[in-house]
């Protein structure tokens, strides 16, 4: 467990808008946004970086080495069974219990707008073969978040990093009222432990065809969340958002990924716990983790796109986040 006198916090502003980041877990611990004069909190954060000493819902994190889902915690790769640490149930999840959310980065800034996280991850650390160093670059940008992924590895192995801030967009209990909309055409059903079947199936006449647009809680009337991986389009335009979520209040968000998937989780499952920044509440529902990502548990399913990155293809991810409040 890391030690809270390690955590350094890094501080970014432009145009009104105000960033807040930890060197524990390449962390976004804050993000303030203008709506009609006021500085409004736009994703779920502790008030004070020692509370993510303890963050088991991954709040604000980089997740991985692979993020999401391995069933049982194992994969084959060139005919060679690894055993990795399992952290749910039989499971692992967001690279195990060890994972990078927990591990103390380096962080140099990067002039007033930038922060430069790094992170070297030993062969063998929670199970994960070979060592693979890590970069995650930072960037403000006006309303605008971008954040550049990177990492090298000296043999082939399973990289699959997701950044998983919870949008909340000043809106208590967002995830049952904002209006979502996304391009994604299809979708990677589960089991009863949130693990793929392998299948990928269409997306359209089921409740996760958000493509024209719909308020999540009317399109979840027995409130069951959802947590589950949506598929989008190869073809996409990269210059278009692939999803978007309007509040009541005004605010915008807009995401842009070059990701196969994007994982869509309801917050329902949430605690309510305190410490959260003025202004909002950590509760159930109360925000919306949207983590662009390849497809979970694709290291056991060899229909999904490969994870398997190598020594002569980096892997490399870049997710740009908009939040702002709409122009009347």
């Amino acid at each position: 467990m890391p030690d809270p006198g390690d955590i350094r916090e890094f501080r970014l502003e432009d145009g009104g808008v105000v960033l807040s980041l930890l060197n524990l877990g390449c962390i976004t611990r804050g993000w303030w946004v203008p709506l009609s004069g006021t500085s409004v909190p736009v994703v779920l954060g502790y008030d004070d970086p020692a509370n993510y000493v303890s963050n088991p819902t991954y709040m604000g994190v980089i997740a991985g080495r692979v993020a999401n889902r391995i069933a049982g915690a194992r994969f084959s790769l060139a005919g060679q069974e690894h055993f990795l640490s399992p952290n749910e149930n039989a499971h692992q999840l967001h690279g195990g219990a060890g994972g990078l959310h927990s591990r103390i980065w380096r962080a140099e800034t990067e002039g007033a707008k930038a922060v430069q996280f790094s992170y070297s991850s030993p062969d063998g650390e929670e199970g994960f073969p070979g060592r693979a160093d890590f970069t995650v670059t930072v960037r403000l940008d006006g309303p605008r978040v971008t954040y550049d992924m990177v990492a090298t590895v000296d043999r082939p192995t399973p990289i699959n990093l997701a950044q998983h801030s919870y949008y909340s967009l000043g809106v208590d209990k967002l995830a049952q009222v904002a209006r979502f909309i996304c391009v994604a055409d299809r979708y990677t059903p589960v089991d009863r432990d949130l693990i793929p079947t392998g299948a990928i199936v269409g997306i359209a006449g089921t409740r996760y065809d958000f493509r024209a647009g719909a308020v999540l809680g009317r399109r979840d009337p027995d409130a069951e969340g959802i947590d589950l991986n949506l598929a989008l389009p190869e073809d996409r335009d990269p210059a278009q958002p692939m999803a978007e979520v309007l509040a009541p209040n005004g605010m915008r968000l807009r995401m842009w990924s070059d990701q196969p998937g994007l994982q869509v989780y309801t917050g329902h499952v949430l605690s309510e716990v305190d410490g959260a920044h003025h202004g909002q509440r950590i509760t159930p529902w109360a925000g919306i983790a949207l983590e662009p990502q390849g497809f979970p548990n694709a290291v056991n399913c060899p229909t999904f796109p490969s994870i398997i990155v190598s020594p002569d293809q980096p892997y490399r991810q870049r997710l740009t986040v908009e939040i702002m409040e709409v122009p009347k």
